[in-house]
């Protein structure tokens, strides 16, 4: 079987954290005979065409190099509603992106297309199903939802792409939810994306540190940074805080309010790390706080969980997929500050700091998670598509 992956984010190197779901996936389907071709954007420096893992990534041209910024900076809805060249940009994106589909065929004759986001993958495939016949499943990641949820003139597409695709799944049940509420006559299966279980391990024994807490992610609202930072300030333990900052963000974003409050002193800024590194990152942290609300899932949630790390979230999203409260970890209402410290302080004050919810957090992930799992259930989905059945 062959699969023609759609993705606007994709890792750039085989270390790049920037999408590295979709190649997970593509990686994890090769051994049950499932050849996956990624059409991606380009960015500079990047070859036209690459390798990783044995999965071959096709790069398309869409502007001259210095407009093609809507990609791989965590921008690109930023850039398209903010100005007249983002737009022409993104118009160029989808015809760029609509051509180079085309272009595969010639050496690449997918039996399936599947979307990485309703758009703009999604709306593309919608166009190579109708030019070529091609069954089409969409797959929504949670920011793409919000856009449709966000913006009344995005309705519409969301609609005819979902109704256009042969299958659509979510990577949680929050999101199947929203998705039915948008265009009730679609049911979309839930299926999520695979992590690294053999990359994100839990560390030797009594090595892990106390009183030290992770945080994952651009520094804006609906990560929650503010809100973290305001529980930090009123916890009665004084522990560090690690801030690995996400791609489109930068410490300057946070930084301030941090100094308002006080905790400055007790927050280490760290740049966008390697997949090796922030593996390293969770391993020597206490706990992740992942204070995100509406997460289409919460990736870095199920890597800290492999790694061992116990997680304090939102009841929110995609993280009641991942997080058991009590279990794994501790569930606190959405931007509630004062619970969100209450509840850290909880966890520090446990005599092992929350390290039995870790292992437990990391035995369900496996089960969840793991490239092979998630595998075996986008190759059940893909036979669906095309009428298999079982060999």
């Amino acid at each position: 079987m062959k699969v023609l992956f759609l993705a606007h984010s994709f890792p750039r190197t085989p270390e790049d954290p920037v999408g590295s779901f979709v190649l997970r996936l593509g990686a994890a389907l090769r051994p049950l005979g499932v050849e996956v071709l990624v059409a991606a954007p380009a960015a500079p420096g990047l070859p036209p065409h690459d390798t990783f893992e044995g999965v071959d990534v096709v790069r398309f041209r869409y502007a001259p190099r210095r407009f093609e910024t809507l990609a791989y900076s965590g921008t690109m809805r930023h850039q398209v509603k903010g100005s007249w060249v983002g737009r022409a940009a993104m118009l160029a994106f989808l015809a760029g992106s609509f051509w180079n589909g085309l272009g595969t065929r010639r050496r690449f004759r997918a039996d399936l297309i599947h979307a990485h986001w309703w758009y703009p993958g999604g709306l593309v495939g919608s166009w190579l199903k109708r030019w070529w016949g091609t069954p089409l499943v969409t797959t929504l990641h949670g920011s793409d939802l919000r856009v449709a949820q966000s913006l009344a003139i995005a309705r519409p597409v969301f609609r005819h792409v979902l109704r256009r695709s042969d299958r659509v799944t979510t990577v949680s049940h929050w999101l199947a939810e929203g998705v039915t509420a948008l265009v009730p006559d679609v049911r979309p299966v839930v299926a999520p994306m695979p992590v690294l279980p053999g990359l994100f391990t839990p560390p030797a024994p009594g090595s892990r540190r106390r009183d030290r807490l992770l945080f994952v992610g651009k520094l804006n609202e609906q990560k929650g940074i503010g809100v973290l930072l305001q529980a930090l300030a009123r916890m009665r333990a004084k522990p560090v805080l690690d801030v690995v900052v996400g791609v489109g963000s930068t410490p300057e974003d946070a930084r301030p309010l941090a100094e308002l409050l006080g905790v400055a002193g007790r927050v280490e800024w760290h740049p966008l790390l390697s997949q090796a590194e922030l593996a390293q990152r969770y391993r020597e942290a206490t706990a992740l706080v992942a204070p995100f609300r509406d997460e289409g899932l919460g990736l870095v949630a199920i890597e800290a969980q492999l790694s061992g790390a116990p997680v304090v979230a939102f009841r929110s999203g995609g993280l009641t997929d991942i997080v058991a409260h009590q279990q794994t970890g501790l569930l606190v209402p959405p931007g509630d500050a004062p619970a969100l410290a209450a509840a850290l302080d909880r966890l520090l004050a446990l005599p092992d700091q929350g390290e039995e919810w870790g292992r437990e957090g990391r035995r369900r992930a496996l089960a969840t998670f793991a490239p092979e799992a998630t595998a075996r259930r986008y190759l059940e989905i893909y036979r669906e598509t095309l009428g298999l059945r079982d060999p």
